[in-house]
């Protein structure tokens, strides 16, 4: 059995990003070049933020192409609009929405105050998706799974037991509530990535608080023990290795021609 250390990005760490002069704030695991921060897209996880709104707040149309863009809800409302839909439609707390940008599309979003949610981008195979009509989905809270295990509970939101249905490949999300200590083993492809959205444990021997972000990579098991009960992770296991050729890996192909 290999074990090897975890990554672990505190919050002063991550990306930072705002909209509406800070109505809107954002740390960001997996940011932009422009956006600082100390993760740039991997596998096929392209973007995380986390964004809490300071006051009521609505960022404005704005267009997507090709990407996978998932909205999962921590807590209050969103609401939101796209171009193909043409309505507003709202997500309470544990909701979650999935664009498949496809050949275009634009959306917005108003947050109220103090609502919390993760925006996170799949990068699929792009030479397929572009050729793509845009869709998307809403899942309201209850549509989701909720497991009973001996640890605590687990949320499956894709993948696996999870309803949320993505065109990028080997994807599965979850999100653990975690009372006692947990054990996890991962194949030889898989790469975890978590978010601590409240809590404290130890994880494969680090310390981790809310809002780190955790990257495991090369681990064949995960040991998690809370250091009291609720400890929360949002999960997302990827490939190590995908079948196509990432967005990223494209632009770095283009750069050297």
């Amino acid at each position: 059995m290999i074990i090897m250390s975890i990554r672990i990005i505190s919050k002063s760490n991550q990306a930072y990003g705002a909209f509406n002069g800070g109505q809107i704030v954002e740390n960001k695991p997996i940011g932009f070049a422009q956006d600082g921060g100390f993760v740039r897209p991997y596998s096929n996880l392209f973007y995380w933020a986390r964004a809490r709104a300071v006051i009521d707040s609505t960022i404005g149309l704005h267009p997507h192409q090709g990407f996978e863009i998932m909205s999962f809800v921590l807590k209050g409302t969103i609401r939101h609009y796209d171009t193909k839909m043409d309505a507003w439609k709202e997500l309470e707390a544990g909701s979650a929405q999935i664009i498949r940008a496809g050949n275009g599309i634009q959306h917005a979003e108003h947050m109220k105050k103090d609502s919390v949610m993760f925006q996170i981008w799949m990068d699929p195979n792009l030479n397929d998706t572009l050729q793509k009509e845009a869709s998307y989905d809403d899942y309201a809270a209850g549509e989701f799974l909720k497991e009973e295990k001996p640890f605590g509970q687990i949320i499956h939101y894709a993948g696996g037991k999870g309803r949320m249905q993505l065109d990028s490949e080997g994807v599965s999300i979850q999100e653990w509530a975690i009372n006692t200590p947990m054990e996890l083993n991962l194949d030889e492809n898989q790469i975890l990535s978590a978010y601590v959205i409240e809590g404290t444990g130890v994880i494969n021997g680090e310390s981790v608080e809310s809002d780190d972000y955790i990257i495991a990579e090369d681990i064949r098991k995960i040991d998690v023990r809370p250091e009291q009960p609720g400890l929360t992770l949002f999960a997302i296991l990827t490939p190590a290795q995908l079948t196509y050729k990432t967005y990223v890996e494209q632009m770095q192909e283009r750069a050297q021609m």
